[in-house]
């Protein structure tokens, strides 16, 4: 079963998105198994960090401040492209403490309160290339 969302539909250049169903887990993991989209335009959003939030304070070290920074700054490059954080079709998320992974999906299923997750990896690293970084995330948007 899919859900879909589409944007201009019957038009030509329309940009059809589809999220499959995702299980009872994937749900409670706020990610979809897969997202399959037709037409628009792709973006590709280059790995984001963030050591200061957006009102310039350092957060270096801190999971949570990081992690919903990062989202903002990915929203704000979207809007740019002429679109939004809800037109994300697939992330890959890096953190440095498996400990954080369960927090990480709490806040990702904030950021998708319609239920609409982007196909979702999640992966543990040692180390990122800047220190008191804990947090990385890339992703692709259609827009």
């Amino acid at each position: 079963m899919m859900t879909s969302s589409s944007t201009g539909a019957g038009t030509p250049g329309a940009t059809i998105v589809e999220y499959l169903e995702a299980t009872e887990r994937q749900k409670s993991r706020a990610y979809s198994p897969a997202v399959v989209t037709q037409g628009g335009r792709t973006v590709w959003l280059a790995g984001q960090t963030a050591a200061v939030d957006l009102e310039g304070r350092d957060i270096a070290g801190d999971f949570e401040a990081q992690a919903r920074t990062i989202f903002a700054l990915m929203d704000r490059t979207l809007q740019r492209a002429g679109g939004s954080l809800a037109n994300l079709v697939t992330m890959t998320v890096f953190i440095d403490d498996p400990r954080n992974g369960d927090r990480f999906v709490q806040i990702r299923a904030e950021c998708f309160p319609d239920g609409r997750y982007p196909a979702s990896a999640l992966i543990t690293v040692s180390n990122f290339a800047r220190p008191g970084l804990v947090i990385e995330i890339q992703g692709v948007a259609v827009i």
